[in-house]
């Protein structure tokens, strides 16, 4: 039997030697980083996780009989080390937006609030090569689509067995049977909490699933420069025109989150000049347009990581904004490959002179 990793022993043989382990792993090694921060929303225990999985697979390398896939024998073993993780953690999901928390006016006031577990963005540059990491046949939505933050923050709804249970049939194309057969139970009960699953996705999605959307387009990139430009150029004005209407705001990890362009448009204004200027850099988070914003503050020489923005585009206006202030924001940035200060790039834009203090 072979593998995209190389050769697979069959029953009978010797366990896996230790060079064909480590082609198991990198084979692998990202796809299953994304799986366990699907399941998690946390970038370190996704890192984690994907750790964990390949110690306990090599100490279980002798009772891989090679009968099945090393890609599924993996993967069962990084669900359940999820499934565990969650059990012993304080809260079993992550959150963009505190359940039942209505939209903020004005000034937000209550501070970070590091009591609640935040979903983490994800790096574009962690994410797997698409054409390896083909979903089965059975799968609902596309590899990148599964990867969108609003997507990861509605699993992050379900109760650990039904998001585990989503991921394998809906997002990897697992079947009934091979899923009943890694987290136990019968084929009924995992039919029955796929349903559950999709059901509760339906009260976020009219049509129970995000909009499909599986290439960036120009229009995104132009939307991504104009989006930099006005936050370099202090151009309030101009950032909060790219918002549309009914635009919905986060700022993890402060609870008030903002509906509506007014709301925002308000919001930023109420904090827009406590810095000197920004400096803006070009990434990707999610599959989606996404900048490392650098700050000067009034009384300083030096710039400083600030925040980090995901932008989720609607035709050539932002739909959905969450910008991780500080201090999630500038812990992220390491994650993303931003340095701690900015330095000259082709992904910086032309900069302003900030002000005199």
């Amino acid at each position: 039997m072979t593998d995209a990793s190389g050769p697979i022993e069959r029953p009978g043989q010797p366990a896996l030697d230790r060079l064909a382990f480590e082609r198991l792993t990198v084979a692998h090694r990202r796809a299953l980083k994304l799986h366990c921060y699907r399941m998690m929303g946390s970038l370190n225990e996704a890192d984690d996780l994907v750790q964990e999985t390949f110690l306990k697979a090599w100490r279980a390398r002798a009772q891989f009989d090679g009968r099945g896939s090393a890609r599924g024998w993996l993967y069962a073993i990084a669900t359940n080390s999820c499934l565990n993780a969650i059990k012993a953690r304080s809260s079993a999901r992550r959150i963009l937006e505190q359940p039942g928390r209505p939209p903020a006016e004005g000034g937000a006031t209550g501070g970070p609030t590091a009591e609640l577990a935040w979903l983490e963005p994800y790096p574009d540059a962690e994410l797997p090569d698409v054409a390896d990491d083909r979903p089965g046949p059975e799968a609902r939505y596309e590899t990148r689509e599964a990867v969108r933050l609003a997507f990861v923050a509605a699993i992050q709804l379900l109760p650990p067995r039904q998001r585990a249970t989503l991921l394998l049939c809906d997002v990897l194309g697992w079947s009934a049977i091979e899923t009943a057969q890694l987290l136990g139970g019968s084929i009924a009960s995992i039919n029955s909490a796929l349903q559950r699953a999709r059901a509760t996705l339906g009260e976020r999605y009219p049509q129970g699933r995000p909009p499909q959307r599986s290439r960036p387009n120009a229009n995104e990139g132009v939307l991504l420069e104009r989006y930099m430009q006005a936050w370099q150029a202090d151009n309030l004005d101009g950032l909060v025109e790219l918002l549309r209407e009914d635009a919905i705001y986060h700022m993890p990890p402060w609870r008030e989150w903002y509906h509506g362009r007014p709301a925002i448009g308000a919001f930023l204004g109420s904090v827009w000049g406590n810095f000197a200027g920004y400096r803006a850099v070009a990434i990707g988070a999610n599959t989606q347009p996404a900048v490392g914003v650098y700050a000067l503050g009034r009384q300083d020489s030096v710039w400083q990581p600030h925040s980090l923005h995901v932008l989720e585009a609607a035709g050539d206006k932002i739909a959905s904004l969450t910008i991780y202030v500080p201090p999630l924001g500038p812990a992220l940035f390491s994650a993303f490959g931003l340095p701690p200060e900015p330095r000259a790039s082709s992904d910086l834009l032309p900069l302003r002179r900030p002000p005199a203090p």
